[in-house]
């Protein structure tokens, strides 16, 4: 071997494992950014007071900006300079991310709905009158004029959340090139045999990222979101409370930070590489080529093409004809249809379910979103390694890729059927609930809040300030549990002589109430810890079936369509898949909402207490529906996947047989048309 042929081949190799360990790092730093969007959904839905089907259309701006440009950066991005390109995402993705923290700058201070005024909180002993001092609060059921309403608003800087909307929509146009464009110069420059266990090597990597993302959420949602600009001792709420809002800003500054120091060895990589394993049979010129690099000569020819300089126009008069060629193959329509579903009940699931923690077995924020980061996360991140080991170790073809994603995907329904049925009790709140009386209540309006023991105190109804009585039931405000006096100040207040408390207890038991709602029974704990281990194990099992589906749509598109393909598919799946879920979903579970909050101005805010069978049927229901119609499409997939296989065999054996295959006979006459149709000439592909 020549000395020549050797750094070259060196240089290839350093080349394209500099370009995997940099598509692993933007991937984990991309996967880093969207999973803190995600922890962060519940702060900032709290933040600007809004419900969660708003909140799902901010969650949704990423898909929307992923749709402006992903048909365009797709096609004509795989005959640019792609790594470069990766690069210019990466820098928009962190300008994004700068953006969505802008609105804490202009916002001021955080200010929480309390019946109890601040000011009154000083230190003396029953500083307070609860219920004596709440004649003016009835003023504020009284909805406001809308001029004094609008004017309050822009006071307050509710509106802000556009530029949250707008930055995440930026975070989406900047992703846009890293998928298809990554994974399909991966593709074209490693050996076939590779490439899943690449592609397991970088979603891997990837599924870090989240991991990292959620425990950064829970970490900052424990923190006060205007931490540095006000006394904490006189915070009456803490961190469990529905109503406490995390420093959500700081994360997106650091996740920035991290997307725009992935994007400098982009810059550095070059436009195409040697394809992976021919260096050596390239410096032996009487050397047979193997049965590989027969099979990737076209790409090498293509490569020869996309360096003559091509114009504008002739890449665009291609386009319609390539995107006809794409959608007559059958199977990547199926796939396409197949992941669009079940991507619907994912991100449906990851954008709400720490609130379904929260709301169905009483866990904090903070706690839901660090148990999905060390728990469900590592679980997918094993399940996508095992994945793709057990494609290598076995040598799956297609058909055995899709005979484990189905697999997975079935095991994964059946563990998500039996999680409708863990849950634990419904938090007994007064006038939700319960009764004050402590019967169960079939139904609620406003007026279910109020009763005898605290008639006379003229509460308003409007407010969300719970209190919790030694008898174990929450009281929506201090003024609703009837209570007469107080003592301390900030979160150490406590409120005593509460007339609606003493309905449940004997007269000599202890009357008073606490700040905050009351935690669940105590086996609500041990229920919790099914639930999760549960949840675990579906996301592994879910994750084994990533990698070997990826591949099964890889292998049936041609080489030429690969990067037009891959990104026609995160087009339509995000599109349809990732814009409506968050929607939809938000809509129906604000539909279970039992205690809306008040804006500071006046008018419905962010929900505060959820019906919790309601909740948990709508939201797990949902996600159940979606995923069996996922698997039955996998089935109609795996038939037609099977039929052309048994095509594509009988037609290589009648080439070896030295038989023409348009007149090979026993009804399999013009098979070789018939594939035509039905691929789109993709059959040498799969």
């Amino acid at each position: 071997m020549s000395v020549e042929s050797k750094k070259t081949r060196e240089a290839c190799c350093s080349n394209l494992k500099l370009f995997l360990a940099s598509l692993a790092f933007v991937y984990f730093s991309k996967a880093f950014g969207g999973a803190y969007m995600k922890s962060s959904i519940t702060q900032i839905e709290r933040r600007f007071d809004i419900p969660s089907s708003l909140i799902g259309v901010i969650d949704g701006s990423f898909e929307m900006g992923n749709l402006l440009v992903i048909a365009f950066v797709s096609y004509f991005g795989a005959k640019l300079h792609r790594p470069r390109l990766i690069g210019i995402g990466c820098v928009i993705m962190a300008a994004g991310s700068f953006l969505i923290a802008l609105p804490h700058l202009f916002q001021g201070l955080y200010k929480y709905e309390t019946s109890v005024s601040q000011s009154t909180s000083i230190n003396s002993t029953h500083s307070i009158l609860p219920c004596m001092s709440n004649h003016s609060l009835a003023k504020a059921d009284e909805t406001p004029d809308l001029e004094t309403m609008t004017a309050c608003e822009k006071a307050a800087g509710s509106s802000l959340w556009i530029y949250v909307f707008l930055g995440n929509m930026l975070r989406g146009i900047g992703e846009t090139p890293i998928m298809p464009l990554g994974v399909s110069y991966l593709d074209d420059f490693s050996r076939e045999e590779n490439t899943p266990f690449y592609l397991a090597c970088i979603h891997t990597v990837g599924i870090l990222g989240p991991m990292f993302g959620f425990m950064l959420g829970s970490y900052l949602a424990k923190i006060y979101v205007d931490i540095g600009s006000v006394d904490l001792d006189s915070v009456t709420i803490n961190y469990k409370d529905s109503r406490w809002v995390g420093a959500w800003w700081l994360g997106f500054l650091v996740t920035g930070t991290l997307i725009l120091l992935s994007s400098i060895p982009f810059w550095f990589l070059p436009k195409s590489l040697p394809k992976q394993g021919q260096e050596q049979s390239q410096s032996k010129g009487t050397e047979l080529a193997t049965t590989a690099e027969q099979e990737n000569f076209l790409p090498d020819e293509n490569q020869e093409l996309e360096d003559k300089p091509v114009s504008f126009s002739e890449l665009a008069k291609d386009f319609i004809p390539s995107l006809r060629r794409l959608f007559k193959n059958s199977i990547f329509t199926m796939m396409i249809l197949t992941y669009l579903v079940s991507v619907n009940g994912f991100i449906g699931m990851i954008t709400f379910k720490p609130k379904y923690m929260e709301q169905i077995f009483g866990q904090s924020a903070s706690k839901a979103i660090f148990l999905i980061g060390i728990l469900n996360l590592p679980a997918v991140a094993l399940g996508f390694i095992t994945g793709g080991f057990i494609l290598k170790r076995f040598r799956l073809g297609v058909i055995g890729a899709a005979r484990v994603s189905i697999a997975a995907s079935l095991g994964s329904l059946s563990l998500l059927f039996i999680q409708i049925f863990i849950y634990c009790d419904k938090a007994e709140v007064a006038g939700l609930t319960v009764s004050y009386q402590g019967d169960s209540q079939l139904s609620y309006n406003q007026q279910t809040l109020l009763s005898q023991c605290n008639m006379g105190c003229s509460c308003s109804v409007k407010h969300w300030d719970p209190v919790c009585a030694y008898n174990g039931v929450t009281y929506a405000s201090p003024c609703l549990a009837g209570c007469q006096t107080s003592s301390g100040t900030g979160k150490e207040m406590m409120f005593h002589n509460c007339t609606c408390a003493a309905e449940m207890i004997t007269p000599r038991t202890n009357m008073s109430a606490v700040l905050g709602q009351c935690p669940r029974r105590s086996n609500c704990d041990n229920i919790f810890k099914i639930y999760m281990a549960l949840s675990a194990l579906g996301s592994f099992i879910s994750a084994c079936g990533g990698t070997p589906g990826y591949i099964v749509m890889l292998r049936s598109i041609p080489q030429d369509l690969k990067s037009l393909a891959l990104g026609m598919q995160t087009l339509i799946v995000r599109t349809l898949g990732g814009i409506p879920p968050p929607i939809y979903f938000g809509a129906l579970i604000d539909r279970t909402c039992l205690k809306w909050g008040t804006k500071h101005c006046g008018g419905r805010g962010a929900c505060r207490f959820y019906d919790a069978d309601s909740f948990r049927i709508t939201f797990l229901g949902l996600i159940t529906g979606l995923y069996c119609l996922s698997n039955m499409l996998w089935g109609g997939l795996y038939i037609k996947i099977v039929k052309r296989q048994k095509k594509l065999a009988l037609r290589n054996q009648a080439k070896e047989n030295g038989v023409e295959v348009d007149t090979v006979g026993n009804g399999h006459a013009n098979i070789n048309i018939a594939i035509k149709k039905e691929d789109a000439g993709n059959e040498s592909t799969i």
